[in-house]
């Protein structure tokens, strides 16, 4: 279902669930402004989200609302990741969708990491 980001965080998405360990999941990094585990349908041999510990909808609703410190350690924790697993030679690709024509599809902010393969274009067929 397509998601609203203009509409409140809604504490019952399952990456809330992730966060409050309600639901399992396969962790690759964690500090005290995000955590980032591998997706359950990889799109690339290397297919991590990382999300926000904040209750942020989209990155429209974090860029405007987080502050000044929950951002740097966010992005940070992205640079972690990538450099961790060993992406940042041969490249990778960092993506967040917002709303209905991004194709977000959970409301609460994450990154998608993308690499360990020649990724093609960013949009096909556009």
């Amino acid at each position: 279902m397509p998601i609203d980001p203009t509409q409140p965080y809604d504490d019952s998405n399952i990456f809330a669930k992730i966060l409050r360990e309600e639901i399992p999941s396969q962790k690759v990094y964690e500090d005290e402004w995000a955590y980032a585990f591998h997706d359950i349908n990889p799109q690339a041999s290397v297919h991590i989200l990382v999300i926000p510990k904040g209750r942020y909808v989209s990155w429209d609703d974090f860029s405007e609302k987080a502050s000044a410190e929950e951002i740097a350690g966010f992005v940070r924790a992205v640079g972690h990741v990538a450099r961790d697993k060993g992406l940042v030679v041969r490249g990778y690709r960092a993506m967040a969708n917002v709303g209905r024509n991004g194709g977000q599809e959970v409301p609460h902010l994450h990154v998608h990491i993308f690499g360990g393969q020649p990724l093609g274009p960013m949009i096909v067929g556009a």
